[in-house]
């Protein structure tokens, strides 16, 4: 995999629509925190659609677009929750087990919103399908896509208004990678007619 190609389109896509996407950042933070962290998963998940959509389309983002997914509000909830869970057990043992569960989680994860925002599948087949996507071989090349989102994330997170600007890129370099794992699904490949006899 192409790291350095999908770190610069990340950052390009970033640069192109910085005040659109820092707006979107900081908007879909604050909806989340006023809300106790109850529409921070389908606010992700309209987040990850809006730049989507800019990535394949050129669409600019929109705030109106952290909305746009509310149907998916029970599933998205149930899963962030159950990874809460597991991450908060994890955490409770001892640091180490706490950073294999979010790593472990993430790795797993990490293409669940995007399939279910543009393939628009169902919770558990985007999950299944995350975990196949995440899973394929070279193990290391996923690995590394997690190690880069995490970093960027954490990055972010602790400088302060820096996550206005890590969380669009962070996002931007997995909808990359998405992007390049779906589109070499054999099931996306044109398929041939029928043999004529």
């Amino acid at each position: 995999m192409d790291f350095k190609r999908h770190f610069e389109i990340g950052w390009q896509n970033t640069l192109k629509f910085i005040g659109p996407v820092i707006l979107l950042t900081f908007v879909q933070i604050f909806v989340t925190i006023i809300t106790l962290g109850i529409l921070g998963p389908v606010t992700t998940a309209g987040f990850m659609k809006s730049l989507l959509l800019a990535a394949k389309e050129g669409r600019t983002p929109d705030v109106k677009d952290l909305f746009s997914e509310m149907s998916l509000f029970l599933p998205l909830l149930g899963i962030s929750f159950v990874l809460f869970v597991v991450i908060f057990i994890g955490f409770a043992l001892l640091v180490i087990p706490g950073l294999i569960m979010v790593f472990a989680a993430v790795f797993a994860c990490l293409y669940v919103i995007p399939l279910m925002v543009d393939k628009r599948l169902g919770l558990i087949d985007a999950v299944k399908n995350s975990w196949d996507l995440a899973t394929r071989k070279p193990l290391a090349d996923q690995a590394i896509v997690t190690i880069i989102y995490i970093a960027i994330i954490s990055i972010g997170g602790s400088i302060p208004f820096a996550i206005l600007l890590a969380q669009p890129l962070a996002i931007f370099i997995v909808l990359s990678v998405y992007e390049e794992r779906v589109g070499s699904l054999p099931e996306s490949q044109p398929s041939q007619p029928p043999p004529i006899h």
